[in-house]
């Protein structure tokens, strides 16, 4: 802005000057010395009042964004020096619709979560409750006894479960886990994982189908660790898959990465955003109705990525996606 304005009264003591020696030479020609001058006044006066506008347009627009009005734009152009303001501006707009939009999500999660913890803890202590009370009374009988302590021992169960995912999620946040690194056949790991949990696969009426490139994949991993993320993963498709339909389970090797690729069909409608359900107690499941702690793929993520590892999930209708990438030997 500086040296426009020094050029500008350069070129203004110049023009000065050349019409005083054009009227003095061509003989006190006073008409066209007016008509330089007042030429060149028009000239700077335009010049100036579309600065002006265009100042007055940024203001404007200031103004709206102030009142809250995100979605205006502030039009960018000509150049120079209020060019470069308006395009800053428009920047600074987005950055903190994004981050406003990133709080507000913020806080939904954080209420969600609240919301979900309470709900998830409170329902086997309420079981619980319930059942020590009807167990208090005297006339019932044996069967009905070991019935209540049926009931009293899968719910304790189900609390046990909860809060160790609970302990082991809040380790994961903080970053205190210790990790055995050492060399892991994945292949055999993730084959071991689907053996284990045979009869709950076979009680689902699921079909699965698993396929390896290779006999054995090696890569330095911790494998309690890694095994823990392929028993949640493949508990998450037992749990939401719309029974009788068949899960894909791909190992892969790449050039200097392996994927494994487990692909369910879901048994509810997946209307929430994947990036979502990688948050504490989220469930694609809103009813809620299933069992479980809402921490199995969070657990799952903050593994694989403690591990230099990505877990990435896609949705595409009712197919459901997990994606698990670690780094060859």
């Amino acid at each position: 802005m500086k040296l426009k304005i020094v050029l500008i009264t350069i070129f203004t003591i110049m023009l000065a000057l050349f019409t005083i020696i054009v009227i003095v030479v061509m003989g006190h020609n006073l008409l066209l010395g007016a008509a330089i001058s007042i030429g060149y006044i028009i000239l700077v006066l335009h010049y100036i009042f579309k600065k002006a506008n265009y100042l007055n347009e940024i203001l404007k627009g200031t103004e709206e964004i102030v009142l809250g009005n995100l979605e205006y734009a502030i039009k960018e152009k000509d150049g120079g020096p209020l060019f470069k303001i308006a395009h800053n501006i428009n920047n600074m707009k987005i950055g903190y619709k994004k981050s406003l939009e990133s709080q507000i999500k913020s806080e939904r999660l954080k209420t969600e979560l609240i919301t979900n913890v309470s709900h998830d803890l409170k329902t086997p202590l309420t079981s619980i409750i319930n059942y020590i009370s009807l167990l208090k009374k005297e006339d019932l009988s044996e069967e009905e006894v070991r019935g209540y302590l049926g009931v009293l021992d899968r719910k304790a169960e189900r609390l046990k479960v909860l809060i160790e995912d609970l302990f082991e999620t809040a380790k994961m946040s903080s970053g205190s886990v210790e990790l055995n690194i050492e060399k892991v056949d994945v292949a055999a790991l993730l084959k071991q994982a689907i053996a284990e949990l045979d009869e709950k696969i076979k009680k689902s009426s699921l079909i699965f189908k698993f396929k390896c490139d290779k006999k054995n994949i090696y890569v330095n991993l911790d494998g309690k660790k890694t095994w823990r993320v392929f028993e949640n993963l493949i508990n998450n498709i037992i749990k939401y898959s719309q029974p009788k339909t068949r899960v894909y389970i791909d190992l892969k090797e790449e050039e200097n990465k392996i994927l494994i690729v487990m692909k369910n069909i879901s048994s509810y409608e997946m209307d929430f955003d994947a990036e979502e359900i990688f948050e504490r107690f989220k469930r694609g499941d809103k009813s809620r109705n299933t069992e479980g702690s809402g921490l199995g793929l969070a657990i799952a993520n903050s593994i694989v990525q403690l591990q230099g590892g990505r877990l990435n999930i896609e949705i595409d209708g009712d197919l459901f996606k997990a994606i698990v990438q670690f780094n060859k030997l």
